[in-house]
Formats: structure tokens, C-alpha cells, sequence
């Protein structure tokens, strides 16, 4: 009978038995009664999901009913034997109806090969033929692939299309190139403009968080229309109530995709700190806001994307104030609570990232502020958005810029997992005590380790990577030279590899 229990379920009645043995120590008791909650919410979801009708069909196709809940977006192009696989999109929706017998509301992952996807916005539903099959997402019930045209049964409502005109004319006046491509990015999530080697530099000069919407620019926004409501309301509560508002339609606007919620969530923590004056009084706070967060949706926390959310906005609440000068206090602070994470995650450290970050914070609130308001006024005047994109477009040329230059600096490779983020974790907490001294020395240590157990060893000849269909093979010619063999269809992991 053990062994049918789910884990959230067994941690759950762990968690209530150390509840009861520790009645009287009020913190600890706490601690596990959130640990029980969480694991209680997290059963319930993964026991919806897992008994859901549509599993029944798995393997077979049917006709399901559907509610888009996100955008469709281009599925990077597959290797099918010597030739390209099919354009695909992907998308994720609320099945609503499956073989017309049953009713029911559960997320889906949809794959269509089928460019009538185009047009596609939230809310709309739709009718489509799908071959059921089970998903590694574990937040979605089953993975659908839909080859055949799909049949739109209710056109988008007014709200809906507003906003895609937002973000369309935005899409439109950002222009092209790196810096047109990062502009919809920071302002509205729109990453669709973006190439793989553009990603790729910005990941590895640490401005991974600039690509899209994250919670500094919240913060930004929220900060905006807090300054701008004072010409409108004289009280503080009025004022409030109307930034909190706008703060919704923004989050409609990029749309409310659980990064999107994370990053909300995170800048409301910030705005609080900002509005108390005291950042280690906004911990309840923080708290708070990740118990929110993962109380709607569990899934969150197996997100590293929430971690270092969370992280970040941890080391600017208790670490920043303590940095001089100011202005490198947000990105040291940032990557110094983020690193442990950061290692564990990719195995590697970048130590321009601190430097990166402090060039590219001035060009982020005018890109953020003006961008906005350039979306909002696009749908009415296409040239004066045109025209304040063209003021901030050097913002954003700079910031592409710095992500070429720093990514060209090597990077600290460490080992990834457990280890990785023991050692990075205790120098985090040497430096955030106070002992810097002990910090250097383990930051040399870590460093000559790093370099004495780097792979592939200095003698190497042939080395093999996983690169998601079979093997790349690399070749050692010498003299810093060497053939590689099928670099396979992810460029992301063939360059991790090299």
C-alpha cells in the first residue's frame, strides 16, 4: 500500500507527524505546516491531472474540445532522417470537451503542424483532431499533436484583440536586428524576434533576464504609473488601487504566463520594500508572495526560473543595502545569492556578468518606460510609436552590444549538481557573514579546482556530448584545431558542448 503513495502525499504525513511532535516549538512548527500545505496542494494537482478522462485516450486520437490559454509559438524546426521536419507551433490550452462525452477543464500541451494556429489568441476556443499522447511537462495532462486543420468555434473578444493590436504595432515599430528583437522582449515578453545566438550571448554575459519581461520591469512599471497617478489622485490609497490595476493590465498585456505571475509577484515585494524604506521588513512579504505563487501553481516549485526569481530578489532586499558603491549593489547582489543556483543549473560562472549588469542597468528603465508607452500609443499613432522606439533603440544597442562583448570572456566552469552548489552556497554565506577574507581564498580554490578538473583533459583525442539525437563527436587535430561530427538539431547544445 506504501508504494501506491504519491511523494507529496508521504511528505505530507511526515510533515504532520513532526507537527505533532513539535507542537511546542512554535518556528519549526510553522515551518512544517507550510511544508504539509504545500505538499497537500501540490498532491491534489498532480492527482487532477493523473485522473483525468483525457489520459483514457492515450495513444489513440479523438476529437477535443479546447480554450487557447497562451499564444502559439514557432517549435524550433526537427531533423526528421535528411530532412526538416514540418513548421510546428506550440501552445498550451484548457481541454474542455474530449470525444464529445466528456466535460471537463484540465491544461493540455498542444503541437500543431498546421499553420491554421496563425491568428490564435487567449480565450478563443477551438475543435481539433488529435493524437493523445503523454507528456514530459508535468504541469499539463497529456501532449496533443494535431495535424490537421484546426476548427475555430468563437472568435477572440474585444479585450483580447486589443491587446494583440498592442502588441503587433509594438512588434511592428521595434524594427529589426538584435536590438529590435530585444526591445518587445523587455517591454512585453514578445521573444518571437529573438535568434538563438543573440539568446545564447545574452545567457552567457548573465543578461539571461533582460531577454523578457522579469520582475525589475514590473518594478519599473508599477514605480511609472505610481509617479504619474499623483497628477490624478491626491490619496495614497486611491493611487494604490489604481498602480495595482494597471499592474493587471500589464499582466494581460505580456500575458500571464507563469513566468510572467513569478516576476509580478517579485516586483510587489520590491515596490513594498521600496514603499517601507526596509528591506529586511519586506521577508514577510517575500514570503508571502512565494506562498502565493505556489499555492496557485505548485508546478512553480521545480521551476530554477522561480528559484532564481526568488533568490534575486532576496539578495537586493538583505544584501544590497550593504554594498558600496550603490549603483553596483543590484547586480552583485543579484548574482551573488543567484550563484549557488546558477552552478548547480549549467555548471559554469561568469565573472563579467557583475560588470555586464552594471553597463546595461541605465539603458533598462528607457527601454522599460518609453517602450511602454510606445506599445500603449501604438494602435492610435503608429509614427509617434515609431518615433520614441527610435529614441530608446541605442538603449538597446548598447545592451546588445555588452552581451557580445562580455560573452567572448571565459567563463569559471564548475562542476554541475550537488557539489557545484555546496561550494558556490558556502561562499555565498562566508561573504554574506562578513568574512571576506575566507571568501577569496575559497573563491582561488574553487578557481585552480575548476581548472584542474576541466573536461575533456589536456591530452584529449576524441570526446562525445549529448546533443538530443545521438552523439556530436569532436575530433582533437591539435594545434587548437579539431572536426566536429553531427552537431545535431539544438544549437544551444552543441555550443554548451564546444
Amino acid at each position: 500500500m506504501l508504494q501506491s503513495w504519491s511523494a507529496p502525499w508521504r511528505i505530507s504525513a511526515v510533515a504532520l507527524l513532526l507537527t505533532v511532535a513539535t507542537r511546542k516549538k512554535k518556528r519549526f512548527a510553522v515551518l512544517i505546516v507550510a511544508l504539509l500545505l504545500g505538499s497537500s496542494v501540490m498532491s491534489i494537482r498532480i492527482a487532477a491531472l493523473h485522473s483525468s478522462q483525457i489520459t483514457q485516450y492515450r495513444g489513440a486520437s479523438t476529437e477535443i474540445v479546447l480554450e487557447v490559454t497562451t499564444d502559439p509559438t514557432r517549435v524550433a524546426p526537427k531533423i526528421l532522417g535528411t530532412a526538416f521536419a514540418p513548421t510546428s507551433f506550440s501552445f498550451i490550452g484548457q481541454a474542455l470537451e474530449v470525444d464529445n462525452r466528456y466535460s471537463l477543464r484540465i491544461p493540455v500541451r498542444i503541437i500543431a503542424a498546421t499553420r491554421s494556429v496563425d491568428g490564435l489568441l487567449p480565450g478563443q476556443k477551438i475543435r481539433v483532431q488529435a493524437k493523445v499522447l503523454e507528456s514530459k511537462e508535468r504541469r499539463v495532462a497529456a501532449l496533443l499533436i494535431v495535424s490537421h486543420r484546426i476548427e475555430v468555434l468563437t472568435p477572440p473578444s474585444r479585450w483580447a484583440r486589443g491587446l494583440a493590436t498592442i502588441r503587433l504595432g509594438l512588434r511592428a515599430a521595434s524594427g529589426s536586428g538584435d536590438a529590435g528583437a530585444l526591445i518587445p522582449g523587455m517591454v512585453i515578453g514578445d521573444v518571437s524576434k529573438q535568434s538563438v545566438d543573440f539568446k545564447n550571448d545574452m545567457r552567457r554575459s548573465g543578461l539571461t533576464h533582460l531577454v523578457a519581461v522579469s520582475g525589475a520591469n514590473f518594478a519599473i512599471v508599477s514605480s511609472f504609473v505610481l509617479w504619474g497617478m499623483q497628477f490624478l489622485f491626491r490619496r495614497i490609497n486611491y493611487r494604490l488601487c489604481a498602480t495595482a490595476l494597471s499592474l493587471a493590465a500589464f499582466i494581460a498585456l505580456v500575458r500571464p504566463s507563469p513566468s510572467v505571475l513569478r516576476a509580478a509577484a517579485m516586483a510587489a515585494v520590491l515596490l513594498f520594500a521600496h514603499g517601507t524604506k526596509k528591506g529586511r521588513d519586506s521577508l514577510p512579504a517575500l514570503g508571502f508572495a512565494i506562498a502565493a505563487v505556489v499555492i496557485l501553481d505548485p508546478f512553480q516549485a521545480r521551476d530554477p526560473g522561480f528559484v532564481l526569481s526568488v533568490l534575486a530578489t532576496a539578495g537586493l532586499l538583505l544584501l544590497a543595502p550593504k554594498i558600496r558603491p550603490k549603483v553596483l549593489a543590484p547586480p552583485i547582489a543579484a548574482m551573488i545569492f543567484c550563484a549557488p543556483v546558477i552552478v548547480a543549473i549549467s555548471g559554469y560562472l561568469s565573472p563579467m556578468s557583475v560588470l555586464a549588469n552594471v553597463l546595461a542597468a541605465p539603458a533598462v528603465t528607457p527601454i522599460t518606460i518609453v517602450g511602454f508607452v510606445a506599445a500603449l500609443i501604438s494602435p492610435i499613432s503608429p509614427p509617434i510609436s515609431s518615433g520614441l522606439i527610435f529614441l530608446i533603440k541605442p538603449c538597446a544597442a548598447w545592451i546588445s552590444w555588452i552581451a557580445r562583448w562580455s560573452s567572448q570572456f571565459p567563463v569559471f566552469t564548475l562542476k554541475t549538481g550537488l557539489y557545484g552548489f555546496i561550494a558556490v552556497a558556502l561562499l555565498v554565506l562566508l561573504i554574506f557573514l562578513g568574512r571576506a577574507k575566507v571568501g577569496i581564498i575559497l573563491v582561488i580554490l574553487i578557481i585552480c579546482l575548476s581548472w584542474v578538473q576541466r573536461f575533456p583533459a589536456g591530452d584529449w583525442h576524441v570526446a562525445n556530448c549529448d546533443v538530443g539525437q545521438g552523439d556530436a563527436m569532436v575530433i582533437n587535430l591539435h594545434h587548437h584545431r579539431g572536426i566536429v561530427i553531427d552537431v545535431g538539431p539544438d544549437p544551444q547544445l552543441i555550443d554548451r558542448c564546444l
